[in-house]
């Protein structure tokens, strides 16, 4: 008698998994891992996620089979989070166009209000809100087109986040490709963790800024950018 063995499928989910470790990068909900993810394999990983947020909906005892208007929420939740609310993980940064600080422009730039969303890495809950970024220049900075600020902001803010650590990682990455003499980044932010559940306080706001390099160390500047943004 012959026993055919079938070949076993492993997850995309724990194929991804496995190199991030084998790499010893961190893979917090709030980082980016696209460097892991290969062509193709997104679709893959998004139906696993529909699988198991099918699970997830009969573990709520929703009859998902006759139930018309929960037939397919599995695929659109699946879709969302990883096509949309969550993409800031699965894709790289966006392309941003740079060019040199030929005019020596060494006045304080401030780019804003930025509408930004994200989700609450704690319960999952949106975050709708704005940033205002500053930036001081210097001769040697890499400037970046307008609209590019914006799609960084998003590409950031899409992925479970807490908003204190969502500011010092934009401030971290224009930083880097800018390398300016200053910059500073405030967020002022709705949670929806506390408007639709806990306190419900349908009112309350969070506000937080990260200043770098002249920012922090001239309070005439910072005073200056603080009283021009309107929030």
């Amino acid at each position: 008698m012959t026993t055919e063995f079938k070949p076993v499928q492993i997850p995309m989910s724990q194929r991804i998994r496995e190199r991030i470790v084998a790499s010893n990068t961190r893979y917090h909900a709030n980082d980016n891992i696209a460097q892991f993810i290969e062509d193709g394999e997104l679709d893959e990983l998004l139906s696993e996620v529909e699988g198991k947020l099918r699970d997830v909906l009969k573990s709520l005892v929703i009859d998902t089979d006759s139930d018309h208007n929960t037939q397919d929420t599995g695929r659109r939740v699946a879709k969302m989070f990883i096509n949309e609310v969550f993409k800031g993980r699965y894709v790289p940064m966006p392309p941003v166009t740079e060019f040199p600080n030929a005019s020596h422009l060494n006045e304080l730039m401030i780019i804003g209000p930025i509408t930004v969303r994200s989700a609450c890495s704690h319960h999952l809950c949106p975050i709708m809100g704005k940033v205002w970024i500053g930036v001081m220049p210097n001769e040697h900075s890499n400037l970046i087109g307008l609209s590019k600020y914006a799609r960084i902001a998003d590409w950031i803010m899409s992925r479970p986040q807490i908003q204190e650590e969502a500011v010092v990682q934009l401030a971290d990455t224009l930083q880097e490709k800018m390398q300016p003499d200053g910059l500073a980044v405030v967020m002022e932010a709705d949670h929806f963790c506390m408007h639709w559940r806990g306190v419900k306080d349908v009112d309350a706001k969070m506000i937080n800024s990260v200043m770098h390099g002249s920012f922090l160390k001239d309070p005439n500047l910072r005073r200056e950018f603080l009283s021009l943004i309107k929030r």
